[in-house]
């Protein structure tokens, strides 16, 4: 990916834990790298196509100036979150954000931190077999086109399944989205839960009927095993509902285990469903 560099801009703002930081203020030296593909404005000669470093400069400069944060870790986190929100052709940004005349007591040059954020790209698969599932999926998805941190970019058609699992209750009605995110795996999770929780979900049986199920089966090309979040989604690959919808919208996406496509898997299981 191409990348746009600023190196070692100056502002003069107000961020620490001493009081004196907050009233007096400092020196801070802001860096970032932003990658995205620069084809295009390269070979138009177009600006609308490439990322505007001018503004970028200043709305570093402005932001650093207009908030006050105790930790240079949350001014960068947040100027991140900015500029990857404002700025739809960026899709990573690495910051440094240096602090020359850090309170130590010890001589050195600088303090810095640096880090790296950018968008992920998300296949969720929602459920639902209480109530009025389709209202529930289509709140599910008003509710993630509404996060300011996530961008739905396809949807799949619903389809009507039978239960997995626990077969003694109605069908379900499933479908799958992809997301843009510039949350986290575990922070994505959170918002699933609250929205679930937002539409009424209990916990009561495991495979039970509920009124919205929502589970990550992608995020980019992680492989995650943790007690509590596995990604790829560990039975994705038996399950219809959820490679059908999902072949609808991704069905060439590689599963990073299996080293197969959605399309391959959805076959293998209908083969051997018949067998």
């Amino acid at each position: 990916m191409d990348k746009i560099s600023i190196k070692n801009l100056e502002v003069f703002a107000k961020h620490g834990l001493l009081p004196e930081e907050i009233v007096l203020g400092q020196k801070f030296i802001v860096s970032a790298d932003l990658y995205a593909d620069l084809r295009e404005a390269g070979k138009t000669n177009d600006l609308g196509k490439s990322v505007d470093y001018c503004k970028i400069c200043h709305d570093i400069k402005t932001f650093a100036e207009e908030n006050t944060f105790s930790l240079i870790e949350t001014l960068a986190e947040r100027l991140s979150e900015k500029l990857l929100l404002d700025n739809p052709v960026i899709k990573k940004v690495t910051l440094e954000v240096k602090k020359p005349w850090a309170p130590v007591a010890v001589h050195l040059d600088t303090v810095s931190v640096w880090i790296e954020r950018g968008w992920h790209t998300a296949y969720i698969a929602l459920g639902s077999n209480l109530g009025d599932s389709e209202a529930y999926l289509l709140f599910a998805l008003e509710e993630l086109k509404k996060a300011e941190n996530c961008r739905v970019v396809s949807v799949s058609e619903f389809i009507v399944t039978e239960p997995y699992g626990y077969t003694q209750q109605d069908d379900f009605l499933n479908g799958c989205l992809e997301l843009n995110t510039i949350l986290a795996p575990y922070e994505l999770l959170a918002l699933l839960s609250s929205i679930e929780n937002k539409a009424g979900r209990e916990r009561n049986t495991v495979w039970g009927p509920r009124t919205l199920d929502l589970d990550i089966i992608f995020y980019d090309d992680l492989v995650l095993s943790e007690s509590s979040l596995r990604i790829p989604h560990a039975l994705m690959h038996k399950r219809e509902f959820v490679l059908k919808p999902l072949s609808e919208i991704a069905p060439y996406k590689l599963h990073p285990k299996f080293n197969k496509t959605v399309l391959e898997l959805l076959s293998e299981l209908k083969a051997g469903a018949e067998v």
